[in-house]
């Protein structure tokens, strides 16, 4: 699993231009199973997302295709953990290594 933290580097009048091609591409691998959840920091400042992957490099390729890395609206830390407890209704997202 990885956690992806996006900061924000433009105003957020900015980032709202681009919200709607973002919920696009969550959705899009929302779809596909890779991510599990997401949302925006509070205070404002960028967003969480936990996902599913096979690699950080498989992670890496997922997020060129958000449009606020392509028109460079956020910076981007993936950080990757291996689950070793959980709450039991969560358990159909862990994978036993």
């Amino acid at each position: 699993m990885f956690i992806i933290s996006l900061t924000y580097k433009t105003s957020l009048e900015n980032v709202e231009h681009f919200i709607r091609e973002h919920n696009d591409f969550l959705e899009k691998y929302y779809s596909s199973g890779h991510l599990i959840t997401s949302g925006r920091k509070e205070p404002r400042t960028g967003g969480i997302i936990l996902a599913d992957a096979h690699s950080k490099e498989e992670i890496q390729d997922i997020i060129k295709e958000d449009p606020f890395y392509s028109n460079d609206i956020a910076d981007y830390e993936i950080t990757e953990f291996i689950p070793s407890k959980y709450n039991e209704h969560f358990k159909s997202f862990i994978k036993n290594s």
